[in-house]
């Protein structure tokens, strides 16, 4: 399976959606925690994420072993910042955000 646009087109592209979800999104009310939750899950390959978002505080279960997790929590002072971060650029990821960009497209539409 291959991306249809270009990974610089997709990057920049799940950049603008986390910046409307992080300042509008919020404003507005909408649910963006799945994606912010996927994005870190994807990046740090995760079993679970949980995002407060009112304390601006991340906490995950990262592996240790292929079997074995362990919990982290840490503060983000800039969650916008923190969640641009987590883009990767293997292709992998990029089919990923490719898809998250599909799915809010069509919510967008709907």
């Amino acid at each position: 399976m291959t991306t249809s646009q270009p990974s610089s087109s997709i990057i920049e592209e799940v950049k603008n959606l986390l910046s409307y979800s992080c300042n509008e999104g919020l404003k507005t009310g909408a649910s963006f925690s799945s994606l912010h939750k996927g994005l870190v899950k994807v990046y740090f390959e995760a079993k679970n994420v949980e995002i407060d978002y009112d304390r601006q505080k991340v906490k995950v279960d990262l592996p240790i072993t292929p079997t074995e997790y362990t919990k982290v929590s840490f503060d983000c002072q800039d969650l916008e910042r923190f969640l641009k971060s987590c883009i990767k650029t293997d292709k992998k990821s990029l089919l990923y955000y490719q898809n998250v960009l599909a799915y809010y497209s069509y919510l967008k539409v709907a």
